[in-house]
């Protein structure tokens, strides 16, 4: 018997194989929302130092809710932006972190494509680093932020378990709240 799940996509993955072990509408290409900031989270840990300065661009600072409220200049260490978005998911702070990482969006863009196919992810199309809906042209066709909850599980189990950053990963997703201030505001 199939368990009953209200979730409308699911997939469960056995994290040392990757082999789906359940899925529900499991491999459709679907947004995904928030939960792409599991892969910003990840490349920012693996491509620069926590100790970073990430400058705040007025891009990022005009990103809708959810949003931790920064405004054009400020400045942060990397090490506290990603709690504020693995534990807050704000908008606002993805922007910032890769704009820091890939230099625009659609250069961090590529570093999500490039670290997805290298992790061995199908099927899967980046467009921000937030998850927030998003379409582009390629090549004539329209594309969509998307993946599959299968291929989600399958970014999951690297951050968890494959990763050589994953204790950081773990550390930052397993706390429960952190304060979080500008440099500013630091000193």
């Amino acid at each position: 018997n199939e368990p009953t799940l209200y979730a409308t996509y699911a997939a469960v993955t056995d994290a040392e194989t990757g082999r789906v072990l359940f899925a529900k509408r499991g491999f459709e290409q679907v947004p995904m929302a928030s939960t792409t900031k599991i892969l910003t989270c990840i490349i920012a840990l693996e491509q620069a130092e926590l100790s970073d300065t990430v400058s705040v661009s007025s891009y990022a600072a005009q990103m809708p809710q959810v949003r931790m409220g920064m405004r054009e200049g400020e400045q942060y260490i990397l090490g506290d932006l990603l709690y504020a978005l693995m534990l807050e998911s704000y908008n606002d702070v993805a922007v910032a972190i890769a704009e820091h990482i890939g230099g625009t969006v659609e250069g961090f863009a590529r570093l999500m494509h490039d670290k997805a196919a290298t992790i061995g992810v199908k099927r899967f199309h980046f467009i921000t680093p937030n998850g927030l809906d998003a379409t582009e042209t390629v090549n004539g066709k329209t594309k969509e932020h998307s993946i599959s909850a299968g291929n989600l599980s399958r970014i999951m189990s690297y951050c968890c378990f494959l990763s050589p950053q994953k204790d950081e990963f773990l550390k930052i997703t397993r706390t429960t709240g952190k304060q979080i201030t500008s440099q500013e505001t630091q000193g």
